[in-house]
């Protein structure tokens, strides 16, 4: 595992590179997530191994830092990611984000499009109000959410058996599982939707067969993004079919550009 100072901060983020070849794969995960955690099986599927991989964990989450004077704005969030990616030296990344992952790597590839070949997103935030977790998570204070409801939503998952979510939260910080949430339920001033629609390198936005029927599988390919469904897999697709989303990154990696 490899670390990055994040420039003016004191703080590092942490994250995994697997070595291959040509453009290399940049990895963000969702919220109460880590990269370190979603992405491996991912990665080093048969279909992704022969590339070069990054798997980032954002600050707040995994292996990174959690800096209690952090705003962990979605916004902030971006800017740490484009300066880590400025420090990886590579003239462009294909950024894949899940979830409020795919949320930030909208907004990265939106900011600087020159860093960006291709996006894939699994499943992000295109609109204000949040998914059913944000919501849960938002409708806490702050100060409640760090004294009682952090707790809570760990003892729900381990109540559930959903032990990977359980240990990825219990590892989060707080605090950034909180003000993310919010961030989420609030939106953007330009949307996540507007943001990916104005992109004009390729775009693809990958379902889950079991979140399924979704309007956007219809509405995004109207605004020239490419729609895939990850067959057996929901919201979750990464621990639930590994193989199923890297042939579906694979295959929108090699898609041709019209």
């Amino acid at each position: 595992m490899r670390s990055f100072k994040v420039p003016g901060a004191d703080f590092y983020l942490r994250f995994h590179e697997l070595s291959g070849l040509g453009v290399p794969l940049v990895f963000i995960h969702g919220l109460g997530c880590a990269s370190s955690c979603d992405f491996p099986r991912v990665a080093t599927d048969a279909s992704l191994r022969p590339r070069r991989s990054f798997l980032l964990d954002l600050a707040g989450s995994g292996f990174s830092d959690k800096p209690q004077d952090f705003s962990y704005s979605l916004q902030a969030h971006v800017d740490c990611v484009i300066a880590w990616l400025e420090n990886l030296s590579v003239p462009q990344v294909n950024l894949i984000g899940h979830s409020m992952g795919g949320s930030i790597a909208i907004m990265v590839a939106s900011r600087r499009p020159d860093l960006i070949q291709r996006l894939i997103v699994a499943e992000p935030n295109l609109d204000a109000g949040g998914g059913a977790f944000s919501r849960a998570v938002a409708k806490y204070s702050e100060e409640d959410y760090l004294d009682e409801g952090h707790a809570r939503l760990i003892e729900i998952a381990v109540r559930g058996n959903d032990q990977v979510w359980a240990g990825s939260m219990a590892v989060a910080s707080p605090l950034a599982i909180h003000r993310q949430a919010v961030g989420l339920v609030k939106g953007e001033a330009t949307s996540w939707r507007e943001q990916l629609y104005q992109l004009e390198m390729p775009a693809t936005v990958l379902f889950g067969e079991f979140s399924l029927p979704e309007p956007d599988v219809a509405v995004l390919p109207q605004h020239g993004i490419h729609t895939a469904v990850v067959p057996q897999a929901g919201h979750s697709m990464m621990w639930e079919n590994p193989t199923g989303v890297a042939a579906a990154i694979n295959a929108a990696l090699n898609a041709q550009v019209v």
